[in-house]
């Protein structure tokens, strides 16, 4: 059964349509309108081998936040989706990716229940010096929150706002690409309460 889901999101501040593709082969079709933010998102479909299609128009003209945040909840909706009844899967993911300075451990549960935890630097310049670094939490919320999944996200070393964003994507993507393949050990969900 193909793991794939399409989400459809209008607002008075964005309209996207997004497909993803969860068995795929990390081929990312997408514009948001901030070219470091498609950046990140090719980053995200090529590292976790996910297929990525998505069309984000947003009020840029405003700020890049309702873009990102209305992405990221778009593409953890169309995760949940793509899972279906989550039988079979591993549940479970975590990465290291290094960065050149940068380093960051993401591990992520995808258990039903929501919850981000972010760990960074308290002060990192924007990057590109329009893209602030706090729309990387943003994001991460809106995505851990509709794609009902605890995530973890830790940057243990790193100076340079670009590497710890790249960082992040990459260790993101692999992660959930560990968390969401078909374990053939696994009989029905991975849970003893019978469901996630």
């Amino acid at each position: 059964m193909a793991r794939d889901a399409s989400i459809e999101r209008k607002t008075s501040e964005t309209s996207i349509k997004l497909r993803l593709n969860l068995d795929g082969k990390g081929v990312a079709k997408l514009t948001t309108g901030v070219p470091f933010f498609d950046h990140m998102l090719t980053l995200f479909a090529r590292h976790g081998l996910f297929d990525l299609d998505l069309d984000a128009q947003g009020d840029l003209a405003v700020d890049f936040h309702h873009t990102v945040e209305d992405t990221g909840i778009t593409l953890g909706q169309a995760l949940h989706k793509a899972l279906n009844d989550k039988a079979g899967i591993r549940r479970y993911g975590f990465a290291y990716v290094p960065m050149d300075e940068a380093l960051v451990r993401v591990v992520v549960d995808l258990s039903g229940r929501p919850y981000l935890a972010f760990n960074a630097p308290k002060s990192v310049e924007a990057i590109g010096g329009n893209f602030s670094f706090q729309l990387v939490e943003e994001f991460l919320r809106a995505l851990s929150v509709h794609g009902a999944m605890n995530l973890h996200v830790d940057i243990l070393a790193g100076r340079d706002a670009h590497h710890m964003a790249e960082g992040v994507f990459k260790a993101l993507a692999r992660a959930l690409d560990q968390a969401t393949q078909i374990d053939a050990r696994v009989e029905g969900v991975p849970s003893t309460k019978g469901s996630l």
